[in-house]
């Protein structure tokens, strides 16, 4: 017999996602299902699914509980796979949250993911959640992608999930990219990563601003108009390349808007809009 689920479908810059509430961890969702919520055909469409738990209802959850963080965003990629993080996620895990009334966002609010606990604040953009330090892998991995007439070096760039970044030459290439089929990597990351191609805007920097365009394409989904963490991590990439007089604030241009980036104390900032869309209930084989 089928169950009745409620369900919120929201998104970031167009990074959309279906959003199910499960206070007590009573939902055991399956990969399977998880995919059929998001098929864009015969489900409600999504980039990836936020189920809203409390951090003490989840075995994952349990530092995030320790830690005073009440929710836990339990992130599953569209093909039902789990992630570490979601930086557009997060907004829009918040922005349910404040808006269902279950939580105040106040000086900060806390919520737990498998990548750590991420605190978020209000911001001129509407949200913004610090995405925790980073790290510079060492060493170049070689991406081919269809569209590229040859392989390109890309940094491998850690905000709490793995991305490789790729510095392209021109918009007309960057808007040739066939995405629809998944970049290769060498050496390949034994978990996957999200792979970014980027440009810079000209100038590079404009009142102490640096300014790139992107487009990206997650593992366990595709192309998407936009990935929270890879825009964090394609602005650390370029700020790596152009050397130590670059500036710790960058925009980044994705097909789903424009989302903002700074690096502070030794941590990566992301802020960007959160919209909810509709509400309904869906039967859940």
């Amino acid at each position: 017999m089928a169950q009745s689920v409620p369900f919120t479908k929201g998104h970031g810059t167009g990074n959309d996602f279906v959003i199910v509430a499960d206070a007590d961890g009573e939902l055991d969702l399956s990969d399977d299902q998880v995919a059929a919520l998001c098929d864009r055909r015969f489900g409600i469409g999504g980039d990836g699914l936020l189920r809203v738990v409390r951090s003490r209802a989840l075995a994952e959850g349990a530092d995030a509980a320790a830690s005073g963080a009440e929710w836990f965003m339990d992130y599953r990629n569209a093909d039902g796979s789990k992630a570490e993080m979601c930086g557009n996620g997060t907004r829009v895990f918040a922005r349910y949250l404040v808006d269902a009334g279950l939580a105040d966002i106040g000086g900060g609010l806390a919520i737990g993911t498998r990548a750590g606990v991420k605190t978020l604040t209000r911001s001129d953009r509407g949200f913004e959640v610090d995405l925790g330090a980073w790290r510079i892998e060492e060493g170049d991995v070689l991406v081919r992608a269809h569209g590229l007439q040859v392989p390109r070096p890309g940094a491998g760039i850690d905000v709490g999930n793995p991305h490789v970044v790729v510095a392209l030459s021109s918009d007309a290439e960057l808007d040739g990219l066939d995405l629809a089929q998944r970049p290769l990597l060498d050496p390949a990351p034994r978990h996957g990563a999200n792979v970014e191609f980027v440009v810079p805007r000209d100038p590079l920097v404009q009142a102490g601003v640096g300014a790139i365009r992107m487009r990206v394409f997650e593992r366990g989904v595709g192309e998407t108009l936009s990935c929270g963490t890879g825009v964090a991590a394609a602005a650390l990439a370029v700020r790596h390349w152009a050397g130590p007089a670059a500036p710790d604030e960058w925009t980044v241009e994705v097909p789903g808007g424009t989302l903002g980036v700074r690096m502070r104390d030794g941590h990566v900032l992301l802020s960007g809009p959160a919209a909810l869309v509709f509400h309904g209930e869906v039967a859940l084989d």
